[in-house]
């Protein structure tokens, strides 16, 4: 048997040591002066646009625990976003030439005098500093709501959002004017902690209660009769039932019980040809989520097992993580247990697909700055050359400090040389949501790969047999006949479309059509996603866990298995995809986009184009929850269709790991 990882508890404790150690002596400097009065000074683009009067339900209790977050300028914004571009893209006379960390943080990051203006400020308005990164380019803190208040000279109000209550500034917070003048933005609202994995299991949204039942939860209740039972299939057409006449149909395929490692790496021809023996030996990929499951080295290895895939070594999985007594906001954000099966899913799927790399998971504290921190602390030792994160918000509704203050980081992972893959989202053009179409951010950062969803049919050879566009619509079967007209309604999809943030990056440019990438106030701007991999919950993958049964004392049931996807699957599989590349190559990618594109142009085989399916194509679902059978249409995503060449489900397409590696040879 392969030794275990190290403990969980102990790496807790050695980053707990280094936090406490780095915070002891910003509070001791703060002890020892206080931020000089001076005029105050707004600090803008902190009010989210969802505070608006329409959404206010009333001033916040004044005990309400808020966090904030203030992101310091860069000391050269412009001069490191050329160097992030310059050395990702093939050409240039520096691509490839990374800084190190130390590199960033002397080069660019803002002065430790300048962090100490800001610290100072924070403790003596009476706020608590939560973390502080290495590079100093923020500072996570924490306050009830009448001391935030009086610190920002501002009132915290209750909103309404989304179908969620939110507490946000009514107005734009303040700061004495030498404090402001080393201000990027500040964050104060609690638009962050909705920040949610992008986790979808079958039957989310099509006879369940509510939109939260797309997260993991208890197992489902034992299913009631079926009048038209649709038994699993473990490949893509093992069984067929008779439906209602759809599509020019009587019959159609079940959907996936949930593919596994082995029919992945089969499908997508991770095992032949150039790719032969490469399984990602010698790259790490980290995971970021919130908080951490108690029992991920023992429920992967007892998947591996079931799986006949290889089981995790101290070798291929680490995790540095929080202590559970450290996790906060966790009703906000989704619950411990909600984001188990988001890590479940990332590890399993990742290690699944290269089962030589090192996977490095780190755990944020909270849905909010804690994964901010998370992603710090992998930048700021560069503890990785590839990154998958598997969350997101809804749209850009966040404010405009956060998308700049965020955005720093993706610049200060492409200037070292790793790259950040981000889930493109599950809600499909976003209409549903917010009312208005929005691809949504992270994924919309110009400097991160956007990863969007496809369905993927693999026959019982393990053969890749097509790929289309993820967008699922349910229609219920009852009484012999579908209830709605079809496709039925739209329940989940890879998102996608135009920034509203953000202009065309010069990559997009010449292969992302000018029809798709208009922006609402005019001109060329950037869109999501770049590339896809699986994420339809109907041709899914499997993952075993074994669930959170109590968040405070993080007990766990027995071991079971389950069914995920969304785009939280594409993203780790596709940065699993990156490490193999990598492998083969002997090459460090980065920051992929410029170099994906131009590759492209030149071989645009280097990704599958995934187009719509002709004839149309749907599969059978039967509710384990309600025993209801419902008509799946594949490839209805909102708004967003897939077609020829680049589109706004899949981008570029899927990555073809073999095409790709003999194009970076050559």
């Amino acid at each position: 048997m392969s030794r275990p990882p190290r403990s969980p508890r102990r790496t807790a404790a050695l980053v707990a040591v280094t936090t406490v150690t780095a915070l002891t002596a910003l509070s001791t400097v703060a002890g020892t002066a206080s931020a000089a009065p001076s005029s105050p000074r707004a600090i803008p683009g902190s009010v989210p646009s969802w505070a608006v009067s329409a959404n206010d339900v009333g001033t916040t209790a004044a005990d309400t625990s808020v966090e904030g977050e203030i992101y310091l300028p860069l000391r050269d914004q412009a001069g490191a976003q050329a160097l992030a571009t310059a050395v990702s893209t093939p050409g240039d006379a520096k691509y490839g030439q990374y800084l190190t960390p130390a590199g960033w943080i002397r080069t660019y990051a803002p002065t430790r005098a300048d962090l100490r203006t800001i610290t100072d400020f924070v403790t003596s308005q009476g706020l608590t500093i939560t973390a502080v990164p290495a590079s100093r380019q923020y500072v996570v803190f924490r306050g009830s709501a009448s001391v935030i208040n009086a610190a920002f000279s501002t009132t915290l109000h209750t909103y309404d959002y989304s179908g969620q209550q939110l507490v946000a500034p009514s107005s734009d917070p303040k700061a004495p004017a030498a404090v402001a003048a080393k201000v990027a933005g500040v964050t104060i609202d609690q638009g962050r902690h909705v920040t949610r994995p992008d986790l979808v299991a079958p039957g989310a949204g099509t006879d369940m209660a509510s939109p939260e039942a797309q997260q993991r939860s208890a197992p489902p209740a034992a299913p009631a009769p079926a009048t038209t039972p649709a038994p699993c299939s473990t490949y893509f057409g093992q069984h067929t039932v008779t439906t209602p006449k759809a599509y020019g149909q009587k019959s159609f395929p079940t959907n996936i019980c949930g593919y596994t490692p082995g029919q992945l790496r089969s499908a997508y021809n991770l095992d032949k040809g150039i790719n032969a023996g490469n399984d990602g030996s010698g790259q790490t990929v980290a995971i970021i989520d919130a908080y951490a499951s108690p029992s991920i080295v023992s429920d992967t290895n007892t998947y591996a097992l079931k799986t006949g895939s290889p089981p995790l070594t101290s070798a291929t999985y680490k995790q540095i993580v929080p202590k559970v007594s450290d996790f906060s906001d966790t009703a906000a954000c989704g619950t411990t247990g909600g984001w188990q099966g988001e890590q479940t899913l990332d590890v399993q799927s990742a290690h699944g697909v290269a089962p030589g790399a090192q996977l490095l998971y780190v755990g944020g504290f909270n849905c909010g700055g804690g994964l901010d921190i998370a992603m710090s602390t992998i930048l700021d030792q560069k503890l990785a050359t590839i990154v998958s994160n598997s969350y997101g918000y809804a749209g850009e509704a966040v404010p405009d400090s956060v998308i700049s203050g965020e955005q720093n980081q993706h610049v200060q992972a492409a200037v070292e040389g790793i790259g950040l893959y981000f889930s493109s989202g599950d809600s499909g053009d976003e209409v549903a949501k917010l009312g208005y179409k929005s691809p949504d951010f992270p994924a919309t950062s110009p400097y991160v790969t956007s990863v969007g969803g496809t369905s993927l049919e693999v026959a019982a050879n393990g053969g890749y047999t097509t790929e289309t566009g993820w967008g699922s619509a349910t229609d219920q079967i009852k009484d012999g006949a579908l209830v709605s007209p079809l496709p039925g309604t739209f329940r989940g999809g890879a998102g996608g479309g135009v920034s509203d943030k953000f202009a065309q990056p010069a990559y997009q440019r010449g292969v992302v059509p000018d029809a798709l990438a208009n922006s609402k106030g005019g001109g060329a701007a950037r869109v999501s996603p770049d590339v896809a991999s699986l994420a339809d919950p109907y041709t899914g993958f499997l993952i075993g866990l074994s669930p959170i049964t109590d968040d405070a004392t993080q007990n766990t049931g027995a071991f079971t298995t389950e069914t995920y996807g969304g785009t939280s699957l594409a993203s780790p599989l596709t940065a699993a995809q990156v490490a193999l590349v990598q492998q083969a190559t002997g090459r460090t990618v980065g920051f992929a986009n410029p170099a994906l594109y131009a590759g492209y142009k030149l071989d645009p085989t280097i990704t599958r184009d995934v187009q719509p399916l002709k004839p149309a194509g749907a599969v059978v679902y039967t509710s384990a929850s309600s025993g209801n059978t419902f008509l799946i249409s594949l490839d209805k995503d909102s708004s967003l269709t897939t077609t020829k060449g680049y589109d706004q489900t899949t981008g570029l397409g899927s990555i073809d790991v073999p095409r790709m590696i003999a194009s970076m040879k050559g």
